[in-house]
């Protein structure tokens, strides 16, 4: 009979402090790469979704002198922007996973980070970014220079789009609104406070979805000041 392999539970032999970190800087650098191809992705799609805004309104100035702004031009008109607000509300949904998966991909190299400095503690005060895999360790790698402010968050791409889309469901309504035949002050103010209140809802949904994330992760290397609180839970 083949001889059985040995138990999972017996004991191992200690790895070199060489072997563990060539594998954990292995796992550093799959970590990058997939980062670098996410990232990539998501501007792709974003700049696909602007070239689609930027067709979709010189398609409706040329419609419109074209039909010479006739009856047959708002149902044109509803339909372009319908189109193109679709692809924008999908657009802003992968723009909100990809800010998520890459606070992941930020928490698993802080860890590494973390574990580097278990090998060698000396190393530690080269690092810029953090070694912390909590909220403050990810604050502190997305912007190691300092606090992070709202202009960082309200100058990202995710609320960008999220803009975007709540001035086209803004136009839309506007353009249904003034089909129908109802008075042009009603139709801008419903335009505006829909509008208004998508992006506001969007920008909720993305703040709940983010602090639900840490809800859910135990931090491994928490920072010496997070000891309780979002993240910096301890398991």
């Amino acid at each position: 009979m083949p001889d059985e392999e040995p138990a999972l539970n017996e004991p191992k032999p200690e790895v070199p402090p060489a072997v563990r970190a060539q594998l954990l800087a292995t796992e550093h650098w799959s970590l990058l790469a997939s980062r670098s191809t996410t990232q990539a992705e998501v501007l792709t799609r974003i700049s696909m979704f602007l070239t689609l805004v930027s067709a979709g309104l010189v398609s409706l100035a040329l419609a419109g002198q074209a039909t010479d702004f006739d009856e047959g031009f708002p149902g044109i008109a509803l339909t372009l922007l319908g189109i193109i607000l679709l692809v924008g509300v999908l657009t802003e949904v992968r723009v909100i996973n990809v800010s998520l998966e890459d606070l992941a991909y930020v928490l698993a190299m802080n860890r590494l980070r973390g574990a580097y400095a278990e090998i060698d503690p000396g190393v530690a005060q080269y690092f810029m970014a953090s070694r912390y895999d909590d909220l403050p360790g990810s604050q502190t790698t997305y912007y190691f220079l300092g606090a992070r402010n709202w202009s960082q968050v309200l100058g990202s791409s995710m609320v960008f789009i999220m803009a975007v889309n709540s001035a086209l469901l803004g136009l839309l309504l506007a353009g249904i609104t003034l089909a129908v035949g109802w008075p042009a002050w009603l139709c801008v103010s419903i335009a505006v406070i829909i509008g208004l209140g998508f992006l506001l809802g969007s920008m909720r949904l993305g703040y709940t979805r983010y602090y639900d994330l840490w809800r859910h992760h135990t931090a491994r290397f928490p920072s010496p000041s997070s000891d309780a609180g979002p993240g910096g839970t301890t398991g």
